[in-house]
């Protein structure tokens, strides 16, 4: 459904072009200090309006409706809104019956029965992700000592004349403790996943050496024990044993695709007259998605580690 997490529970809602969109954050331990000025950062780096990515600019101010008291948060349910106002939904009236190649809009037509918000992608739309990376600014305040930091692999971008391109985005956790992951189906990779593909355009994932690992021999791959700490010579296991992680660096890597709206012609299908039909998908749109994804991958991370922190506390 629209909830994630055990004892750190994030609850997102809204639409692409709706009033807003925004989260609710249960679980949270009280006495964290959380001000409007500590989201600021990572929202920046979410934003579009730069080359490559959408000329929607939101300013994506976050107003704190509840769970923050004086400037800490009270242990109460927080909720977080972000307001639309950069809305043009001129175009999608346009297509509403031709469903757009890759996006969601059939399925989502058949699985809602037609009554889903088809403006910009609706509830689908990569516009939630502000709320994600708002619950992971404050699930990062849980995780204290602990670093995550994500970016795009060597990506060459040159010019896409309208098309679209895709990414691999690695990011890495420094400072775990020994211990987080509940097995068998709460292991670590089975939540960072889970939470990975909540993103939009996510296609694949994996953990240290990763699909490598197949090429591989097991005395290439097991990474041998230098010390009591459970430090090891080499990290292709990518900091999790077991699903448990380890104490060495978690490294996984998420494959971004490549943006669906483009500004060239495809064949779709009229759910009214049941032709074929070619469309050419107008509006602000993204031509590499993967520049974006850093910080929200950052945040999905962060609730996950401290979703599995608060449980390992118990």
């Amino acid at each position: 459904m629209n909830t994630f997490g055990r004892l750190f529970r994030v609850s997102i809602f809204g639409e692409s072009h709706g009033d807003g969109v925004g989260i609710v954050i249960d679980g949270c331990p009280a006495g964290l200090d959380i001000s409007k000025d500590d989201f600021a950062k990572d929202l920046e780096r979410r934003k579009g309006g730069s080359r490559n990515t959408t000329a929607r600019k939101e300013a994506d101010i976050p107003m704190i409706k509840s769970g923050v008291f004086n400037g800490k948060s009270t242990g109460a349910p927080i909720m977080i809104f972000f307001e639309n106002k950069e809305v043009d939904s001129s175009d999608y009236e346009r297509i509403k019956n031709t469903p757009r190649p890759g996006h969601a809009d059939l399925v989502a037509m058949q699985k809602f029965k037609g009554f889903n918000d088809y403006r910009g992608g609706g509830h689908f739309s990569g516009r939630l992700t502000v709320a994600l990376v708002a619950a992971g600014v404050i699930a990062k305040k849980i995780l204290n000592n602990v670093k995550i930091k994500a970016e795009l692999m060597g990506q060459e971008i040159e010019e896409l004349e309208g098309d679209s391109i895709g990414g691999i985005v690695e990011c890495i956790v420094t400072g775990l403790p020994v211990g987080l992951g509940e097995p068998f189906f709460d292991s670590a990779e089975s939540l960072l996943s889970h939470a990975a593909f909540s993103i939009p355009a996510i296609k694949g994932i994996e953990f240290g050496a990763g699909f490598a690992c197949a090429k591989m021999r097991g005395s290439e791959f097991s990474d041998e024990i230098i010390d009591i700490k459970g430090t090891t010579k080499t990290n292709n296991a990518g900091g999790i044993n077991g699903g448990i992680t380890n104490g060495n660096e978690l490294v996984f890597r998420v494959a971004v695709k490549p943006a669906s709206s483009i500004n060239k012609p495809m064949n779709t299908v009229d759910v009214k007259t049941k032709e074929q039909v070619s469309l050419e998908t107008r509006g602000r749109h993204d031509a590499c998605i993967a520049l974006r994804v850093p910080v929200v991958l950052e945040a999905i991370t962060a609730i996950v580690l401290a979703d599995l922190m608060l449980i390992d506390q118990r």
